[in-house]
């Protein structure tokens, strides 16, 4: 009987594996293509040509506006971006902007997605009027943001001196190089909060109720659940959403050009990318900055995905 079973196992594996498929098989497939070939075009023609054009440029010396044509200079453009103190500040602020912005507003958007999940009357008011900031478009809540930043006339140290009377005088929030860039990363986390809270209020809503009753009868605290049930099962969702808000935080543009300008106590890579490509005119040193921060994205990405390979694991 042993034998028998051990020979037919045998038999089982030594069955090849690549099985012929049937012409509907094969049709299928040819369809699927066909589905999808007119968004690959899509892809080609609106993300990979304009990236593969960039980098090309990165390695010459052309100008906009310039009579003369482009000629290859290798990885010059590279080497002046090393030199250069303003690039050097930029990747710098947009490191910290990355860092600080992601760290708070993930938690944060855990907090609130704690207390959205939970059953409370009003609960479905709480969780529309929690998108507004993020509904608000980037350019009005900046410059809604600068105005109330105003050392003269804001609305913020009027609450802070006049109201609360945590400062003695009023601080040109904006205008101080010590607290600009903190500044404009508090309006990020007030704006993109909400988002990080809806994706963590998603993975928060998919763990079974179960396990918190067993938890329960167990006796495990609240603080005892959230650390070995609600943290370890939300760390999927947790990690999609760090990846969205690193990828977004880390080629910030908007908040920044709108609040401060191109002002080098807050410059970051990419207002540096357009003020050498559209202001100084040198399209190629600017190449060499965006594919600078694509680099950057791709290996956060390479990362991202290593790291939910193990999870997976």
């Amino acid at each position: 009987m042993g034998q028998g079973a051990a020979s037919v196992s045998l038999a089982r594996s030594d069955e090849p594996k690549d099985v012929p498929r049937s012409g509907w098989a094969k049709a299928r497939e040819r369809l699927a293509w066909y589905l999808v070939a007119p968004s690959l075009l899509v892809v080609i023609l609106v993300a990979l040509y304009p990236l593969v054009q960039t980098i090309r440029l990165s390695f010459t010396n052309a100008r906009f506006g310039s009579p003369r044509p482009e000629s290859y200079v290798g990885v010059d453009n590279y080497v002046r971006l090393l030199n250069d103190n303003v690039f050097i500040s930029a990747f710098g602020h947009t490191i910290v902007f990355t860092v600080a912005s992601v760290a708070i507003e993930t938690v944060l958007g855990i907090v609130i997605a704690l207390v959205i999940n939970s059953q409370f009357a009003g609960r479905g008011i709480i969780r529309t009027s929690m998108l507004i900031p993020w509904a608000i478009p980037t350019v009005v809540s900046s410059q809604l943001w600068r105005f109330m930043y105003n050392d003269v006339n804001g609305v913020f140290n009027d609450l802070v001196v006049n109201k609360l009377r945590i400062l003695d005088d009023k601080v040109a929030w904006i205008a101080n190089a010590t607290t600009a860039l903190p500044a404009i990363i508090a309006v990020d986390v007030w704006k993109t909060t909400p988002f990080m809270a809806l994706l963590l209020l998603a993975g928060l809503q998919v763990i079974p109720g179960d396990v918190y009753e067993a938890a329960k009868v167990d006796g495990a605290s609240p603080w005892q659940q959230f650390w070995q049930i609600t943290l370890p099962l939300l760390r999927p969702a947790l990690l999609v959403a760090l990846i969205f808000r690193t990828l977004d935080a880390f080629r910030v543009f908007d908040v920044v050009f709108v609040m401060k300008g191109t002002a080098l106590d807050t410059i970051t890579l990419a207002i540096y990318a357009r003020q050498t490509m559209i202001d100084e005119q040198w399209l190629g040193r600017g190449a060499a900055a965006s594919v600078v921060i694509f680099l950057a994205i791709g290996l956060m990405v390479i990362g991202y995905t290593r790291l939910v390979r193990v999870e997976e694991e």
